[in-house]
């Protein structure tokens, strides 16, 4: 087969999300697959860490980057000799037109059911044109069984026509050990104390860290450490933890090294991933990963990702978070249980099942 795929998001240095997923499902395919032929569309040069060009494998340069998936792909698949046989998007968008089958990539509808924490702008564009790839695309592919049932029942698609694949994470990287001297040096680098929980993500209300500082506040001595970009409606978050007087006790930290995340996460008390919604939750098995106990909302698809070895809250009570957070700092027994579930749990997960399972949609078209 001819497969072309939309590499747009997944060339760019900072990789969270639909980014991080589309590049490792580039890294695997490549790796996994060596019978088919893949052209990887960018809208620039292939960064030093994509899979390099060999037979079969070749990335192609499109202009406008500004108009990339209305004028840009499209115009690159009607006026090519020589078609491909499938269209995939590793994104919520496919293609306005094309000559050739379209497979999409839908994470979730949190803008649907949380349409206030969304600027106008992406909201508008997130509705429309996710709709559009619902009803245009020839499958769809998912990152839960929940994301699954949300967009069978939000866009009336046929289940046969959905396949779940799970996102991984980076095995090499996110790994138990004891923390050590290493850590020492990560904690006075940013400043934290010894006793600290984690957050990874974007800053935007969904994530919901306005009830996760609140419940630090009630904790003394406890440092949050947050660790992801500003995003959408991010200042009420900044300024929570000022107006509750415990600036000093909450770190945002911003991107840090990729080679300091997991010795942070490791030495943390417990991760803590209190959102409203989430499509998937890859930084949830970077922390189980790393032998840390995971505390996570029980709504959306977290207790489908954490299993056993989460702790789960009610995500509208900043009691339960408080409370959680408490139990598995102070109980040493309880926070081992944990750690040995979450072990467990991650190795159901890996980037190479989900490419596999992406090229089983591809064969079945």
């Amino acid at each position: 087969m001819k497969i072309w795929i939309d590499g747009y998001e997944a060339n760019v240095l900072q990789r969270l999300g639909s980014s991080q997923v589309g590049f490792e499902l580039l890294r695997n395919l490549e790796k996994i697959d060596k019978s088919n032929e893949y052209t990887v569309l960018l809208p620039e040069p292939p960064l030093e860490d994509l899979p390099k060009e060999r037979k079969g494998w070749r990335y192609k340069i499109l202009r406008p980057k500004k108009f990339w998936t209305r004028i840009a792909l499209p115009l690159a698949l009607y006026s090519t000799k020589e078609k491909p046989d499938i269209f995939f998007s590793p994104t919520h968008y496919i293609p306005r037109f094309s000559p050739v089958k379209r497979i999409a990539t839908i994470f979730d509808l949190s803008f649907l059911h949380f349409p206030e924490m969304f600027n106008k702008k992406d909201l508008w564009q997130l509705t429309n044109w996710t709709k559009f790839s619902a009803a245009n695309a020839d499958h769809i592919i998912t990152i839960s069984n929940f994301s699954k049932q949300d967009i069978i029942s939000q866009y009336k698609i046929d289940k046969t026509k959905i396949t779940v694949a799970y996102p991984g994470y980076d095995r090499e990287k996110y790994r138990f050990q004891v923390p050590g001297y290493r850590l020492q040096e990560i904690q006075r680098k940013y400043q934290t104390s010894d006793n600290y929980i984690i957050y990874i993500g974007t800053i935007q209300p969904r994530k919901n860290l306005i009830r996760l500082i609140e419940a630090v506040s009630r904790i003394d001595a406890l440092t949050l450490v947050v660790v992801g970009k500003k995003g959408w409606m991010f200042d009420e978050t900044l300024q929570t933890s000022r107006e509750l007087r415990i600036e000093e006790r909450v770190k945002f930290l911003g991107f840090i090294p990729s080679d300091e995340l997991p010795d942070l996460i490791a030495g943390a008390k417990a991760f803590v991933m209190p959102s409203f919604w989430e499509g998937f939750g890859i930084p949830v098995l970077e922390a189980m990963a790393c032998g840390t106990p995971v505390i996570v909302s029980n709504s959306s698809s977290l207790p489908e990702v954490a299993g056993k070895a989460g702790i789960l809250v009610d995500p509208y009570s900043v009691d339960q978070i408080e409370q959680a957070i408490r139990t598995i700092i102070s109980d040493k027994k309880l926070h081992q249980k944990y750690l040995e579930l979450g072990l467990l749990q991650v190795e159901k997960f890996s980037w190479e099942k989900m490419a596999k399972t992406t090229l089983k949609v591809f064969e079945l078209l």
